[in-house]
């Protein structure tokens, strides 16, 4: 398994959007599939800190990551700073309560592990999300700094792949063997999510918009169809582009409204999150009238593509009610 190289803070990725829904409706059905096993019972406290070799690697960290973010801690015994990080990620998983379960892996004894995650030094801390790999830090990181990187997990685990968590019983025996929280019964626009899923995966682009459009109309605050909807509305603005012009045009063009719109979609499709804010919050302070309003619209909509929680989105809110008044 080769991890992504990607974190929860950085850029959407928006050519792993499709990768991403399909990942949450594997974990959906691994839940689904556990329920049915007679998995759903309650674990120990004790068995949020677990140690993961090699051979238990797909089992401990790639099945249950379809049922909770698994934290991993890559640490040696001869590391000090890891001395002090360890039982400090140990205390702040049992805290979180089954909202994270914690994987510790000595490198020293899983050097492909260690190989395969890229890692340069410890310790270094990744999660894995729904069967996807992502690095969280690495060196020592205060608990305030931790706190706030699990409380991020845990909202992505929750709103991008429907991951509930485990249930604890401070009563329970460790060890005994209880795996996921009972699975959720099926949403109702399960059915046109995953038809959008599908359009998406045979690169019907206006097959994903109508299938996202089709749930909105009837659950206009819909968060997964939002922001599948604006995600695969961005694709679908700039499959058609040709980048160099577009760029071309942006930049003899500084206050013409259209093509910094085209830019700063570009910019946002790749990757450039910054970039394409940026561009039109200038663009807002050069315009006027419909123009401006044009440009605060457009950029409303990348927001949406990005999150509103991303710091990036509430800087850029914040720069955009200056340039507007």
């Amino acid at each position: 398994m080769q991890p992504r190289n990607m974190s929860m803070s950085g850029v959407v990725d928006l050519a792993a959007v499709k990768a991403a829904q399909e990942a949450k409706a594997k974990a959906e059905q691994a839940r689904a599939e556990a329920a049915r096993q007679g998995g759903g019972g309650a674990i120990s406290p004790a068995d949020l800190v677990i140690d993961v070799d090699e051979a238990g690697f797909e089992r401990d960290v790639l099945q249950r990551s379809t049922e909770v973010p698994v934290v991993i801690d890559f640490w040696a015994e001869w590391c000090e700073p890891c001395k002090q990080l360890s039982p400090l990620l140990e205390r702040l998983t049992v805290e979180y309560n089954g909202r994270v379960l914690l994987a510790k892996i000595d490198v020293d004894a899983n050097q492909m592990l260690m190989q395969q995650f890229g890692i340069q030094g410890i310790p270094a801390v990744f999660a894995v999300v729904a069967g996807q790999a992502l690095p969280l830090f690495q060196g020592a990181m205060g608990e305030a700094e931790i706190r706030q990187t699990l409380d991020q997990l845990v909202q992505v685990g929750e709103q991008r792949f429907g991951l509930t968590g485990l249930v604890v019983d401070p009563e329970a025996e460790p060890g005994g063997g209880a795996q996921a929280a009972p699975a959720e019964a099926a949403g109702p626009y399960d059915a046109l999510l995953e038809a959008a899923v599908r359009a998406l995966d045979g690169g019907d682009l206006t097959g994903a918009v109508q299938a996202y459009r089709n749930v909105l109309a009837d659950d206009p605050t819909n968060p997964e169809a939002a922001l599948g909807l604006a995600q695969a509305e961005l694709l679908q603005r700039v499959q058609e582009m040709d980048p160099q012009q577009v760029r071309k045009e942006a930049a003899e063009k500084p206050g013409d409204a259209e093509a910094q719109i085209a830019a700063a979609d570009l910019d946002l499709a790749g990757g450039h999150v910054e970039d394409a804010f940026g561009r039109l919050i200038e663009t807002v302070g050069r315009t006027a009238g419909d123009d401006r309003e044009t440009v605060r619209v457009r950029l409303l909509k990348l927001f949406e593509v990005v999150g509103a929680d991303d710091p990036r989105v509430i800087a850029a809110r914040r720069a955009l009610a200056r340039a507007l008044f």
